[in-house]
């Protein structure tokens, strides 16, 4: 898994009258890319089918920077990543794929979840070596200013 994501062409059915993109439909392109980081740690819908374990969206915050209109490309990446013994919380950035601007961040914090049980519990401890591995290999390229969730998780 790379730090970019998906690649997403805006398809007529995603736009709205004011002739770009839909904003419920920003949310699903940084939802499908997310579920191909979630797969990399094992805990996306594989997981949930396979393991019966997988992560819920708690919180988000978006913010829409510039519009993005009907074919056009984005690109998704993970800009931001952290997580605690239950909680992952990341943040995706959208951008134009000819023109590089910043069309759009996700900001997600997310619970592990184990689907038996319906209820919150710790990450594995594979998962937890498949995101540290991550964290430690992309730190560098991670921008943590005005992140909305940076105090929500419990680091011991």
């Amino acid at each position: 898994m790379n730090i970019n994501l998906k690649t997403e062409k805006v398809i007529k059915e995603w736009t709205d009258y004011n002739g770009h993109l839909n904003v419920a439909f920003y949310v699903h392109i940084f939802d499908i890319a997310a579920d191909v980081m979630l797969d990399g740690f094992n805990m996306g819908g594989i997981s949930a089918k396979k393991n019966k374990k997988t992560t819920f969206v708690a919180e988000m915050h978006t913010i829409y920077n510039q519009e993005v209109r009907l074919d056009e490309e984005v690109e998704t990446q993970v800009t931001y990543i952290d997580h605690d013994k239950k909680r992952i919380h990341y943040r995706l950035s959208m951008f134009h794929k000819t023109k590089k601007y910043l069309a759009a961040t996700n900001e997600v914090l997310s619970l592990y979840v184990d689907l038996n049980t319906r209820k919150v519990t710790e990450f594995d401890p594979d998962r937890l070596v498949l995101m540290d591995d991550f964290i430690k290999k992309y730190s560098s390229k991670f921008n943590s200013e005005k992140l909305f969730f940076l105090n929500k998780l419990k680091k011991v």
